[in-house]
């Protein structure tokens, strides 16, 4: 039984394993240079003007929303079509986490929802580039910057992806990546946190490094608390190495995407759609099912022969735990929780293979 897996890492040990040698040599696993050279090596592809490592995508989130000082009171509106942390973090803050639905096309927050769902208590809003896609973000930008509201920008999935040109990293308030094993861009685990804001940087500058600002004297100043969410020397030799990569593996990605389309339309599958401006990296290779489909029984009968496929990913709002206490579902985004699948997508898939299984799935 062949065994296809739902995506393999751009990277090999032996493509790092010099670099490696040489942190273990210098014995400087953190603050090194590599963190330093990848914080200006993202800079410069994304257009960003400040980055800042951190250790998740997550962790990047939370001190966003740190901050921009929310706390118990304020809502922020979220993308509903997203993996829980996205919300998580509003309501570890104390926060109302606000569901937005999302187009079915896209995946990606609606505009008129956006602005139905503004109020005083607005705080923040967090776009989420679905699956990497970053269609409609700009409009979501320009309805922030009327409101006065800060755009957070969730683009755990999103690096490489552009919509007018403009990669994500460099025009939303602030951004925050993830290099989870998932994304295009893996160290194991890991994130960025990019923004244009001086004060905003300096304020990263401080906190993400336990509160201190540099040398007195012999020993760090402490001018405030702060915390460790720091990215090591490793995962930063990791990062840089696939990063001069990045646009070879999405025109692939996108190839790939291209022979599913062929594939599985005909049987009924519906991929998840880009606007003409947007460039989509393909983080996720995403499809509705056909509406006479179990997508839960379509994945397990997959698993059986060997072949690893996924949700598409979650309804924030119909999860159990925001489902129970706010009782707001989204239907457009219940309904492709409900019914998307993600294939598999990386150098070297049987395209042909995956989709003749499906056939026969479907078939049966």
């Amino acid at each position: 039984m062949n065994h296809i897996p739902l995506i393999k890492p751009y990277i090999a040990f032996d493509d790092v394993e010099s670099d490696f040698r040489k942190v273990f040599d210098s014995g400087m696993f953190t603050r090194g240079e590599n963190v330093r050279k990848l914080q200006e090596e993202l800079c410069a592809y994304t257009g960003a003007k400040y980055t800042h490592l951190a250790t998740s995508a997550t962790t990047a989130l939370w001190a966003c929303l740190k901050l921009l000082n929310i706390g118990a009171g304020d809502e922020v509106i979220v993308s509903d079509f997203s993996f829980p942390a996205t919300s998580n973090v509003v309501e570890d803050l104390g926060a109302r986490p606000v569901f937005a639905d999302v187009s079915l096309d896209t995946y990606n927050m609606l505009p008129e929802e956006l602005t139905r769902k503004i109020t005083p208590r607005t705080k923040a809003v967090i776009f989420v580039d679905a699956l990497g896609n970053p269609s409609g973000l700009t409009e979501i930008q320009k309805i922030c910057t009327q409101h006065k509201i800060p755009l957070i920008e969730d683009a755990a999935c999103a690096i490489g992806s552009h919509e007018y040109g403009r990669y994500c990293g460099g025009f939303a308030d602030i951004t925050c990546f993830s290099f989870h094993p998932r994304k295009l861009l893996c160290t194991g685990e890991g994130g960025a946190i990019l923004t244009n804001n001086d004060e905003w940087s300096k304020w990263l500058s401080v906190k993400l490094m336990h509160g201190a600002d540099g040398m007195k004297g012999m020993a760090l100043n402490f001018p405030d608390f702060g915390y460790n969410f720091r990215l090591p020397e490793l995962q930063a030799v990791m990062a840089r190495h696939q990063l001069p990569m990045l646009n070879d593996i999405i025109i692939e990605r996108q190839n790939i995407r291209k022979l599913y389309i062929e594939r599985l339309e005909p049987m009924g599958f519906k991929a998840q759609m880009s606007s003409e401006q947007a460039h989509h990296n393909i983080q996720s290779l995403v499809f509705t099912v056909p509406e006479n489909i179990c997508r839960d029984t379509m994945i397990q009968k997959l698993k059986e022969i060997g072949i690893e496929t996924s949700i598409g990913t979650y309804a924030l709002s119909a999860i159990t735990f925001n489902a129970q206490k706010y009782n707001d579902i989204q239907p457009n985004s219940k309904k492709l929780f409900d019914t998307t699948i993600t294939m598999p997508c990386y150098h070297g898939v049987d395209v042909d293979y995956v989709c003749g299984e499906i056939k026969k799935v479907i078939s049966a």
